[in-house]
């Protein structure tokens, strides 16, 4: 059972970083937003690339959070990032421990 328990200990331990990387891919968007910057600068298109597939969902069906020019999906899809690594991701890593 102690093989079952590493590898869902390491697969925990990948989607926790995987978590972190978007969690800072979405910070980092966020604040470029507030400067308007180049559409063609390939740093902006490649975060853009990353975090759209994400923001554009969550627009999709939560309209309401592009309120007054503000938008409000980042934080939002970061609240749902740290939901996911805080309950799944940790039961996943318990759940991998108590097997070792």
């Amino acid at each position: 059972m102690f093989i079952l328990g590493n590898l869902l200990s390491a697969v925990a331990t990948l989607l926790h970083l995987v978590i972190f990387f978007l969690y800072l891919v979405l910070i980092f968007q966020a604040v470029i937003s507030w400067v308007n910057p180049d559409p063609y600068n390939p740093i902006v298109r490649a975060l853009h690339a990353v975090t759209e597939p994400i923001l554009g969902r969550i627009r999709a069906k939560v309209p309401w959070l592009l309120s007054g020019g503000i938008d409000f999906t980042p934080l939002l899809a970061l609240l749902a990032l740290l939901f996911v690594d805080q309950f799944f991701v940790a039961t996943l890593r318990e759940l991998g421990q108590r097997l070792h």
